[in-house]
């Protein structure tokens, strides 16, 4: 289970440590940094795929990323006494991610290169890249750790010896340094990463590819879109826990069932409701009913993930649906820890009171996301 998120210089998230659950809530105003943190989270999965530059770069780029205050604010400056405004800066120009769970932590730096002749020049570099045992980081438990282009490693005695000398600033040590061998740690701490799930932008819309019969295959784990969402009801049924789906149905719709009919090899889903004298094709449901289906089975996975993520799932849900959500969420986290951004106060109340649960409430002061009441766990950055 992860212990810790932090966040450095990333959008309103100037410095934030946040300690997380079984079932982490994290809630607040529009605008308070909800959405900031969830894609603060996506990026370091993102390292694990190599993907990490090239999704910055979708993001606008690093410039853009950046947190847009002054490096740190006066005590003037927030009393109100003077304005706010830039001070000389003490440190470099950077981004910094990492977490911890309950074996390792890892953290990563980025910034902006110094000189370049490249036409990729605005591409953000990766400064430092640290993985250690344990939740603080420590000059006695890193285990690997890369400054620049040289990557190291820490041997059987504890030295630490280098594996690689070129390894180039857009490339991470997790996709390139990584390996049964020299490496393990980094190895198993990279699968970890891979298999988190993000879940916000399950589409329910008219055109939506889960309301389309589609080729089926195992399922294993749904779609970021959702668009497999037959396939997944279907693996479900042959290799998860058929009885609980129905269960989470019926607690949600009373006497319903949802089925799969499979026609040329097109798998589309169908759902039995008490009262009607036929099948309901999933283009005849509501978005809020194919939405909480769509939940269902991601929630529901045969093969739980370490870490699921959801992005207001309360979206086009009508409020008696927000109870048995909770329900389902609470169902879920006995095999995996999950983290959901809401604002629907129903679902943040039923959820922050569960057993083995944290609410974590967003505000914006000065710009910077502050967190309301949380007790800030210990925390290290790797130097540069």
């Amino acid at each position: 289970m992860i212990l810790t998120v932090a966040v450095s210089g990333y959008r309103s998230l100037r410095d934030l440590v946040l300690p997380l659950d079984r079932i982490t809530v994290v809630t607040g105003a529009n605008g308070s940094g909800k959405s900031s943190l969830y894609r603060s989270i996506r990026l370091l999965a993102e390292v694990a795929q190599g993907n990490i530059v090239a999704s910055l770069a979708r993001e606008g780029g690093l410039d853009s990323t950046l947190w847009a205050g002054p490096e740190r604010f006066s005590r003037a400056m927030k009393s109100g006494e003077m304005p706010v405004q830039g001070v000389m800066r003490s440190g470099s120009v950077s981004l910094k991610l990492g977490f911890a769970d309950e074996d390792y932590g890892y953290a990563i730096d980025l910034g902006l290169p110094i000189v370049s002749d490249s036409v990729f020049g605005r591409d953000p570099e990766i400064k430092v890249e640290s993985l250690w045992i344990g939740e603080q980081l420590s000059r006695r438990n890193e285990i690997a750790n890369r400054a620049g282009p040289l990557a190291c490693v820490m041997n059987e005695t504890g030295q630490r010896i280098p594996v690689m000398r070129d390894l180039a600033a857009f490339d991470s040590m997790m996709t390139h340094v990584a390996n049964p061998k020299e490496a393990l740690e980094l190895l198993v701490m990279r699968e970890r990463m891979r298999g988190w799930r993000f879940y916000d932008h399950l589409r329910t819309d008219r055109d939506a590819p889960a309301r389309q019969p589609q080729i089926g295959t195992r399922t294993t784990a749904l779609s970021s879109d959702g668009s497999d969402l037959a396939a997944a009801v279907s693996t479900i049924r042959e290799i998860g826990d058929p009885g609980r789906f129905d269960e989470v149905i019926d607690d949600a719709f009373p006497k319903a069932r949802v089925g799969v009919r499979i026609t040329d090899g097109l798998f589309e889903i169908v759902m039995e409701q008490h009262g009607l004298l036929r099948p309901l094709r999933a283009a005849e449901l509501s978005d809020g009913t194919l939405r909480y289906l769509l939940l269902a089975a991601a929630l529901l996975t045969p093969r739980p993930p370490p870490l699921l993520v959801l992005n207001e799932p309360e979206t086009s849900l009508h409020p008696s649906l927000l109870e048995p959500l909770g329900r389902l969420i609470a169902r879920a986290a006995e095999q995996t820890q999950v983290i959901v951004v809401s604002h629907a106060r129903p679902l943040v109340e039923a959820l922050g009171g569960m057993r083995g649960a944290v609410r974590h409430e967003l505000r914006k002061e000065l710009g910077e996301t502050i967190v309301e009441g949380a007790d800030t766990p210990a925390w290290t950055w790797p130097k540069r």
